[in-house]
């Protein structure tokens, strides 16, 4: 049987950046081509009901003994369009030594700057050249998925229930739940295999809000401008000067939420502002929203109304639908104990398909994949956290024996 880190490696060669500007389901026709080499992988090993639709790929390996629930994996095809996704030339550290790993273009990936690389002295360490990402988010998760799946076709002594797969396409541009067919799915609850490092299992995140905003000024000659110029630009500078300065994403963590710009473009004319708002209790994330609201509010009086913005929900924290349903993470838990992973319970800062699916009636913590350094070029995983990944898929299978689930 293909062995976790080379399936890995096949993986990767395929392109699969998606694109936030495109129009199309998938966002790119390279998603399209990569659900096609799934689909028939999932004919190939013999799993049943295999389907492809919108770019999604589902399909099931039957039970082979009773009184289990139906268990779902989920991982993402796309890679981030941070990064070049293509002509991925990866390279495999055997028995890293703690070590600079130097790259031919110059760049180092150091231990000095990426501390964790010092917990997996002695493994063998896949990394990049240095000049593209390296596409373990979230190929790593479905080459585990599918290893573990293979596994246990080929090893029908290990009693399981219905197991349900599913490869997405566009979750780095927030789309990968949009056409998610819960039904077609068919599992009780599921898992996305998306985290990072070894031992992580997410179950709470980010509740989630945009705020775009344009800003109208009136240009006219700075040198006869005096009660005539509205600079757009400094009206967004001012804007973002009344926003809690420590309150941003550089100086939060843990449970802390923020304000984030991602971007202001403009001149005196006319100013444009991208900006996020995080948090993890909802009734904070309220209170936020209506923060910034009332600051807009006041400018636009002072302005005579030079603001219009929009300010709109994106995603809400899973836990809100897991805090009645915890022995699904419970399972989790005791599955990497098994498998002799230490679980890192800790929240996601940030969003995760599993939230979205966890309100659309799919609840869906997130389990590490193994890979550090996502969407950029210092990304790797270490191949022995991929085969724990497995370990730990097959062990939920086999420890769901008996569970109760709550409607």
């Amino acid at each position: 049987m293909e062995k976790v880190h080379e399936r890995f490696l096949r993986y990767i060669s395929y392109e699969t950046t998606s694109d936030e500007n495109s129009e199309t389901v998938p966002s790119t026709k390279s998603q399209v081509d990569f659900s096609e080499i799934l689909e028939a992988e999932c004919h190939g090993i013999e799993l049943s009901d295999v389907t492809r639709k919108n770019g999604y790929v589902y399909a099931k390996l039957e039970k082979n003994a009773d009184g289990f629930p139906s268990i779902g994996f989920i991982s993402h095809m796309d890679t981030s369009p941070d990064a070049s996704g293509r002509n991925i030339n990866p390279d495999i550290i055997k028995s890293y030594n703690g070590g600079d790993i130097k790259f031919q273009n110059g760049k180092i990936l150091s231990p000095s700057d990426f501390p964790e690389l010092r917990d997996y002295i002695g493994q063998d360490i896949i990394t990049t050249d240095g000049t593209t990402l390296l596409g373990a988010d979230d190929k790593a998760g479905i080459a585990e998925i599918m290893t573990a799946v293979s596994f246990l076709k080929t090893h029908n002594d290990i009693e399981h229930g219905d197991i349900h797969i599913c490869f997405t396409p566009d979750e780095e541009i927030g789309k990968g739940a949009d056409n998610f067919d819960i039904d077609e799915f068919g599992a009780d609850f599921a898992y996305t295999i998306d985290g990072g490092k070894i031992g992580e299992l997410e179950y709470e995140n980010f509740n989630a809000a945009r705020a775009k905003i344009i800003i109208h000024g009136r240009n006219v000659h700075p040198g006869y401008a005096k009660g005539t110029m509205v600079n757009a630009s400094l009206i967004a500078s001012e804007l973002v000067s009344l926003l809690p300065p420590d309150e941003t994403p550089a100086r939060t963590e843990k449970y802390e939420g923020f304000f984030h710009i991602c971007s202001i473009k403009g001149d005196v004319e006319e100013c444009s502002l991208n900006l996020i708002i995080r948090d993890f209790d909802s009734a904070n994330l309220s209170k936020r929203k209506s923060l910034l609201e009332n600051i807009i509010k006041d400018l636009n009086a002072k302005y005579n109304n030079a603001i219009e913005y929009n300010i709109y929900d994106e995603y809400q924290n899973m836990y809100e639908i897991l805090r009645d349903k915890m022995y699904i993470v419970d399972l989790a838990e005791k599955s990497m104990i098994d498998c002799n992973v230490v679980p890192i319970k800790q929240p996601i800062r940030g969003g995760t398909d599993g939230a979205r699916l966890s309100f659309m009636g799919l609840p869906c913590p997130n389990i590490f994949a193994g890979g550090h350094n996502f969407h950029g070029v210092y990304e790797y995983i270490p191949v022995q956290s991929m085969e724990k990944a497995v370990d730990v898929i097959i062990k939920i299978c086999q420890n769901s024996k008996g569970m109760k689930i709550n409607s």
